[in-house]
C-alpha cells in the first residue's frame, strides 16, 4: 500500500516532465524558424478540429491545419499544426516560417516571441508546481508512515 504513494506521484512527475519537455522542444522549434529568416508561401491542404473531454469534464476543440510548401531547394514538405487562426480554409495561401535543415517543424503563426516566451513560461511553472505538490505529497506520506510506524514520535 506504501508504494501505491510512491509510485502514482513519481508517475505524474514523469509524465509531467515528458510535458514539459515537448513544450520547450516545440518553443525552440518555433523561435528557430523565425530567427532563421526563411520563409515560403504554403497552401493550406486542409482545417480540421478535434475534441477531447466531454461526459463530466468540458469538452475542448483544438483547430488543427494542413500545409504544404516547397523550399528554396525544391524539396515539398506537408505539415500539421495546431492552433492556427479560424480565418484560415483549406486552399488559402499562407506564409510559413522554417530552418532550412529541419522544414518538417515549420510554423505558419506569424513572428510572436514575447508571446510564445509568456506562454511557455506559464506553461512550465503550471508543470513545475504540478511537480512541487507530487514531491510535497511524497514526502507529506513518508512523514505519515513513519508515524504510523513509530518511528517518529
Amino acid at each position: 500500500m506504501e508504494a501505491f504513494f510512491y509510485a502514482v506521484p513519481l508517475l505524474m512527475i514523469g509524465i509531467v516532465s515528458f510535458a514539459a519537455y515537448a513544450t520547450i522542444r516545440r518553443a525552440r522549434d518555433v523561435s528557430s524558424a523565425w530567427n532563421s529568416g526563411l520563409t515560403a508561401e504554403a497552401r493550406c491542404l486542409r482545417a480540421y478540429t478535434t475534441t477531447s473531454g466531454g461526459r463530466e469534464t468540458s469538452v475542448r476543440t483544438t483547430l488543427h491545419h494542413v500545409y504544404e510548401f516547397a523550399t528554396r531547394e525544391g524539396r515539398t514538405v506537408r505539415f500539421d499544426e495546431t492552433g492556427g487562426p479560424g480565418t484560415t480554409i483549406e486552399g488559402d495561401i499562407v506564409t510559413v516560417h522554417y530552418v532550412a535543415d529541419r522544414p518538417e517543424r515549420a510554423t505558419a503563426k506569424a513572428p510572436a516571441p514575447g508571446k510564445l516566451a509568456a506562454g511557455t513560461g506559464c506553461l512550465l511553472a503550471f508543470f513545475g508546481v504540478m511537480i512541487a505538490f507530487c514531491v510535497g505529497f511524497m514526502v507529506v506520506a513518508h512523514t505519515m508512515f513513519d508515524v504510523a510506524e513509530g518511528v517518529v514520535p
